[in-house]
């Protein structure tokens, strides 16, 4: 569950710059949340990519 909980604070992490951009108007707060919100898709590839493989794993298992 790893990778769940890296996940789940990446996107807890967002929540500052979020409210700095969207309510108060901040400009580099976007400039950290586009940031971190790029990281968070590379860490949801990682994560696809591990299902899928873990999938294939489990079919030849079965084999």
């Amino acid at each position: 569950m790893g990778k769940y909980e890296q996940l789940l604070q990446q996107v807890q992490s967002l929540e500052a710059d979020f409210v700095k951009f969207y309510e108060k108007g901040q400009a580099a707060a976007g400039t950290r949340l586009r940031k971190g919100l790029s990281d968070l898709k590379k860490l949801a590839q990682d994560i696809r990519n591990d299902v899928q493989q873990t999938k294939q794993s489990r079919k030849t298992d079965q084999v």
